[in-house]
């Protein structure tokens, strides 16, 4: 008999392009009927992960290969032009509203809360916020959770400062777990064995964001907060409370791959690994 205090949820890292590992399992999810109470997304994980709720099959992988020469979409080119890489108006207004349209309607009418996290500037701290509806607004959001630094412009939106989620909280489950979601997946775009080490540019990262002191202390402490987190994850895994998927080796994806065949190799990679562990997957969600 099924426990009915049971509360599924998704937990998705970022990665940029390692994202299509990502998209990958969730076409498998949706294609089997995996489905969850609610899903928290970092960086790419919430805009390539929003495809779960608005159930759009392979609509990750078709844009990013469509779009993954424009210029537009991210470049060199438009971080001089716009001061972001990947072009705030292009990807989160054309794209979505004109050019591969996300489906809004659905989004809405699923019941599973989608959530996404990004970094204060000022505080360094998380913050998580529930996207109800994907509008413009949402979408800020989302663009937000996905500005990474030196890449990106900061996000002003809702009286914050904000950047990349994955500066404070790249692996969100301890929060996903204080709001009651208790029988979580998490997906990872590293593999187990993977070690996070000082960011190179630490250097210029702290000269750039110099306003923001706390930020850059966040930032500094990134290594140990994420590898604090991934053994977290792999400790509730091993004692059947949490169910991971991850690459099974590095993916070897540049984080702003524009290679086609690369983007697909990674999806490809995402859909083997979740279809084999389907079995697995569906008797822990069913336990």
């Amino acid at each position: 008999m099924k426990d009915s205090n049971v509360k599924k949820g998704l937990v998705l890292e970022g990665g940029a392009m390692r994202g299509m590992f990502t998209s990958g399992v969730l076409d498998v999810f949706l294609e089997n009927g995996i489905e969850f109470d609610g899903a928290i997304g970092v960086s790419a994980g919430a805009t390539f992960g929003c495809n779960l709720k608005s159930r759009q099959i392979g609509r990750a992988i078709r844009y990013n290969k469509r779009f993954a020469h424009d210029w537009r979409y991210c470049s060199i080119r438009s971080l001089i032009f716009t001061g972001d890489m990947y072009g705030a108006r292009f990807c989160y207004d054309t794209l979505p509203n004109k050019l591969d349209i996300f489906d809004r309607d659905t989004y809405i009418a699923n019941p599973m809360d989608f959530y996404c996290v990004a970094s204060d500037c000022k505080t360094g701290k998380p913050v998580y916020k529930k996207l109800t509806t994907c509008d413009q607004h949402d979408l800020t959001w989302m663009r937000a959770s996905a500005s990474m630094p030196l890449a990106s412009r900061v996000v002003k939106i809702d009286g914050y400062k904000l950047l990349d989620g994955g500066m404070t909280d790249s692996i969100p489950l301890k929060y996903f777990e204080s709001i009651g979601y208790n029988r979580n997946v998490v997906i990872l775009t590293q593999p187990k064995d993977f070690r996070k080490k000082p960011a190179s540019l630490m250097w210029l990262m702290k000269i750039m964001l110099h306003k923001y002191p706390l930020l850059v202390e966040a930032m500094r402490d990134r290594p140990n907060v994420y590898n604090e987190e991934t053994a977290d994850v792999f400790e509730k895994a091993a004692r059947g409370e949490v169910f991971v998927i991850c690459p099974d080796q590095p993916l070897g994806i540049s984080r702003t791959e524009n290679n086609p065949n690369e983007l697909q190799r990674v999806y490809d990679e995402g859909r083997r690994i979740a279809t084999k562990l389907l079995p697995q997957l569906k008797e822990f969600l069913d336990k």
